[in-house]
């Protein structure tokens, strides 16, 4: 097991990232933009989880979940856009900003650990 594999916070991104692609399928022609942002965003999130916990070094580590805490806003953002415009449900807009709340929460203990 890798050792970003053992945090809870890779788990609860995984999920996120799931649960976005399934709306990322159901976007709309016209929303190429938002769908390549979210698409990006959700990514990063995981990805500099990933890539903090592989570093040695606390600052380094630190950076790279303040980058994964950056993103996870930003998805935060791009959900209230898409239920703005009614392109989500309400309840997949509760889940996913209840995701993102637990994911920045997660960060931000992580990032204050180092």
């Amino acid at each position: 097991m890798l050792s970003h594999e053992k945090f809870d916070v890779y788990d609860v991104a995984l999920d996120f990232v799931a649960i976005t692609s399934v709306i990322l399928e159901r976007l709309p022609r016209g929303t190429g933009n938002l769908k390549s942002q979210l698409n990006r965003a959700s990514t990063s999130i995981l990805l500099n989880i990933a890539e903090g916990a592989g570093k040695v070094r606390p600052k380094d580590k630190a950076s790279f979940y303040t980058i994964a805490r950056g993103s996870t806003f930003e998805c935060g953002a791009i959900y209230d856009v898409l239920n703005a415009r009614h392109l989500i449900k309400p309840t997949e807009h509760e889940r996913g900003k209840s995701q993102l709340v637990r994911i920045a929460s997660m960060l931000t203990k992580l990032i204050n650990l180092e």
